[in-house]
């Protein structure tokens, strides 16, 4: 999928060559992009799972089953309009009968859901090139005019086609407690570097929720120790950001707590 993906770059980068179309894309784009200016906020929901809402839309990331690390969470109960999962793991793919009629997509591609592209990109979901877990699915999105990157549980370290991809995000969420299906604190640190985003969500981190003998992740304080110098924030369980809010260089963490 990922290389086909990048077949397409390819394609789309030799025709833009030619000059044919172009200009047409472009326009839309900026159609798009002026459409969805404003804010976006941001829920966190418990572990990966957030509520996107601004743009007209409602975007639910990686709902959960309440057990392991996610026990003492409320399973997400919110309303959306589209539901993203990034694999059927429980603890970050599962859903309730509550979206039995929600669009729902859950496999890498390239997705057009009333208006708003949607770009799945795969990726491992352990240290063993899916051997184990198989595959994670990251999310690529524009939203109120905010570029979204949800890499969902990431283990793999960031490749070039990665890279290709995903582009630059406004906003990157990203697991940084590691385990054996997603990034450890350093190698959260490095996906960090590699797609140099301007703001950074912890995700994937162990809490009061966790039951202490099923949940084998670490807490988000390693993570902001090895991100010595970038500003923090530790809000409550909401952010709402634009355009306009974005940091003009560097990147700051916001680090999202969930209203237990």
């Amino acid at each position: 999928m990922k290389r086909r993906q990048l077949l397409k770059y390819a394609s789309a980068a030799f025709v833009s060559t030619l000059g044919l179309g172009l200009a047409a894309n472009y326009q839309t784009y900026q159609a798009q992009a002026n459409k969805q200016s404003g804010s976006l906020t941001i829920t966190a929901l418990g572990h990966t799972a957030f509520l996107f809402t601004g743009g007209g839309q409602r975007i639910l990331v990686n709902p959960f089953k309440a057990i392991g690390c996610t026990a003492g969470y409320a399973e997400p109960a919110v309303d959306a309009n589209l539901v993203l999962l990034s694999s059927r793991l429980f603890d970050e793919g599962f859903l309730t009968e509550r979206y039995a009629n929600t669009q729902v997509i859950d496999e890498p591609g390239d997705y057009s859901v009333n208006g708003l592209a949607v770009q799945g990109v795969s990726m491992p979901h352990d240290r063993l090139n899916g051997r184990r877990f198989g595959s994670n699915v990251a999310w690529v999105w524009s939203q109120s005019g905010v570029k979204v990157v949800h890499l969902g549980g990431a283990a793999a370290p960031i490749s070039v086609e990665d890279k290709i991809l995903i582009g630059r995000p406004d906003v990157l969420l990203l697991p940084v407690g590691g385990g054996p299906k997603a990034y450890n604190p350093e190698e959260a640190v490095a996906a960090v570097r590699d797609l140099n985003p301007k703001i950074v969500i912890p995700t994937h981190y162990r809490t009061q929720a966790a039951d202490a003998e099923a949940c084998d992740i670490v807490g988000v304080d390693q993570f902001i120790a090895l991100m010595s110098g970038t500003p923090v924030t530790q809000g409550d369980n909401t952010l709402s950001v634009s355009a306009s809010s974005f940091p003009s260089s560097g990147m700051r963490i916001e680090v999202l707590s969930y209203a237990f």
